[in-house]
């Protein structure tokens, strides 16, 4: 995966939603991608989900074979992921 361009859409998307970029984390070996929001006030779950989606919408996942995390300064990546699993059920 071309990191360039995972950086400017993850960035252009949580700009789009009035969020910083915090952190982008790239595990090499496991093409496990983890990236952290903020926001005045505090980035929720809706920001969250709109930059994953974002990348979701570049970066063919069968294709590209990687894994993606979408967490908040606020909330950590492994609660937004249960609080997704909650709201999908």
């Amino acid at each position: 995966m071309e990191r360039q361009k995972f950086e400017q859409i993850a960035s252009a998307a949580a700009q789009e939603r009035g969020c910083t970029l915090v952190e982008i984390l790239f595990n090499d070996d496991d093409n496990v991608f983890e990236l952290t929001l903020d926001k005045e006030g505090g980035a929720d779950l809706e920001d969250c989900e709109a930059v994953h989606r974002a990348i979701l919408s570049a970066f063919d996942r069968d294709v590209e074979d990687y894994s993606l995390t979408v967490g908040s300064a606020g909330i950590s990546a492994e609660e937004a992921d249960e609080l997704l699993k909650t709201i999908k059920d």
